[in-house]
């Protein structure tokens, strides 16, 4: 089915007051379906991509062509899931020296959070599907995971986190076979007092 960026998709529950076209740098994880290891694995520390792995970096780096209020930061590919900070300026002029969006018609609207992470999962399940004999299940899992960022400092400890999480791996929240508690998943529990199994999901600072 073609991708419709006007068109609404199911997605996991957001924060009800939040406009998520709204500008801002949103810390997103995206997982796999059932958290199956299908990007590569963790060798020394150092994430080594797969084929998959591989084509998820891809289609990341070409969200901002698509989406002419998004720029990117920090990202990481882990085995089974994707961090990422997506930020919306919806006042970048696209002019010359700007990544031109495949889409003109991408132009003048403002795309929520939803969208971009949607439309980012379509382009690399369509890639996949394309490689022979890929499995027929679900390759991402429905909902994602998101924190509206605004204070610097916070940031500053996601981009940290993100950038280091490979060496981490074995204590990481998604990995099946983890030894023990993430630092950083304590850390940002304790700043946001969230319980169970929902970090990530519907908190903002600031």
């Amino acid at each position: 089915m073609p991708y419709n960026s006007g068109k609404h998709y199911r997605r996991s529950v957001r924060l009800k007051e939040h406009d998520y076209s709204q500008s801002g740098a949103y810390f997103i994880t995206i997982c796999t379906y059932k958290r199956e290891c299908l990007f590569g694995e963790i060798v020394d520390g150092e994430m080594q991509l797969n084929e998959f792995g591989g084509i998820v970096a891809t289609c990341w780096n070409e969200v901002p062509r698509h989406f002419k209020n998004v720029q990117l930061d920090a990202f990481i590919t882990m085995p089974n899931h994707v961090h990422g900070i997506v930020i919306i300026t919806n006042d970048i002029d696209v002019g010359a020296g700007s990544p031109r969006p495949y889409n003109k018609n991408l132009l003048d609207v403002k795309h929520t959070l939803g969208q971009i992470v949607v439309y980012f999962k379509y382009q690399w399940s369509k890639r996949i599907n394309k490689i022979p004999d890929t499995p027929t299940t679900p390759l991402w899992q429905r909902n994602y995971y998101e924190h509206i960022t605004r204070k610097d400092e916070t940031l500053n400890r996601i981009r940290e986190y993100i950038l280091t999480n490979p060496l981490s791996w074995h204590l990481d929240r998604e990995n099946p076979l983890r030894e023990g508690d993430d630092e950083f998943d304590r850390w940002f529990r304790g700043q946001f007092k969230i319980k169970g199994n929902s970090a990530h999901i519907n908190v903002k600072d600031g």
